[in-house]
């Protein structure tokens, strides 16, 4: 599709010396998703290379699913181009820079109006675990999608890992699957939902609680069956379908700390932002699973 006016997203990330994956992750628009373009800055430097498919032409990623590699003998800028596919199409996507090699770099989040997120809690170590029909049970690292829009698949129950949770915190969450009563909010590690019994889950409840509870926020993506990825944010998150009947198929999580502790749970509550393009690093592959 021909390029329209609307204005190109662009976002420099560091990286040092070292081999890489740069995978398109996902976008808010899966019918007309933006292209990403990969390069370097002038001033990286010479021993650098962008490795792509053969039958590629360009460091191009036309669509959620696709990756290229990245060579670098020394440290170098990355810059990643998020480019729209319509008149007023979006740029809202997001892009994971994982390293490949040992001593791997932090996770960080780039945001396209150029604030820069605080990344992943010192805990850290939160991981989503959820049974997926027909696949088994798939675990994600922190602010990865479990299924989600470019593989939804219905989700019949979840828990969360986080064996490193910060003193001061408490997670607890809670599901509700179709023609069954809601569970009760589970403590970390519980399993809640079910396993082979066709009921998927259709809602979900999360809530952080304790001393240190007022300077963070939970980050939740959900995409309900026939629905867009709705994006919630607060101490507490509710999240289902326009019906709530709609199966959950893809989720992913965040615990991050609060930029603005007065901000109302209201003004918190919303959907991605228009024109958002975000940049993740990450120290791991991003999904395993295991039948």
């Amino acid at each position: 599709m021909r390029q329209g006016a609307a204005a190109a997203k662009r976002k420099t990330v560091d990286i040092e010396r070292g081999l890489f994956l740069v995978r398109y992750a996902s976008s808010d628009d899966t019918r007309h998703p933006p292209t990403v373009r990969i390069s370097f800055e002038e001033r990286s430097g010479p021993d650098t290379a962008l490795i792509i498919h053969p039958d590629a032409r360009d460091a191009i990623l036309s669509e959620p699913g696709t990756a290229l590699a990245v060579r670098a003998a020394s440290p170098a800028k990355l810059l990643v181009e998020v480019m729209p596919t319509g008149m007023d199409g979006s740029t809202a996507a997001t892009v994971k820079v994982e390293a490949l090699n040992p001593g791997a770099m932090p996770e960080t989040t780039i945001a396209a109006d150029g604030h820069l997120d605080a990344g992943p809690l010192a805990g850290g170590a939160i991981r989503l675990r959820a049974h997926v029909a027909g696949i088994g049970d798939v675990i994600a690292a922190i602010n990865e999608w479990v299924a989600g829009p470019s593989a939804p698949s219905r989700i019949e129950g979840l828990a969360i890992d986080w064996p490193d949770m910060p003193a001061g915190l408490d997670l607890r969450y809670a599901v509700r699957s179709r023609n069954a009563d809601a569970t009760r909010l589970a403590p970390i590690g519980s399993f809640v939902g079910t396993r082979g019994r066709a009921l998927p889950v259709t809602g979900i409840v999360l809530e952080l609680s304790g001393a240190e509870a007022d300077g963070h926020e939970l980050v939740v993506e959900a995409l309900f069956l026939g629905a867009p990825v709705t994006r919630l944010t607060g101490r507490r998150v509710v999240a289902n379908g326009p019906t709530s009947r709609e199966p959950l198929v893809g989720l992913r999580i965040d615990v991050a700390r609060r930029d603005d502790v007065a901000e109302p749970a209201s003004a918190r509550s919303t959907r991605t932002r228009p024109g958002q393009v975000r940049v993740f690093r990450g120290r791991s592959r991003a999904q395993a699973a295991a039948v």
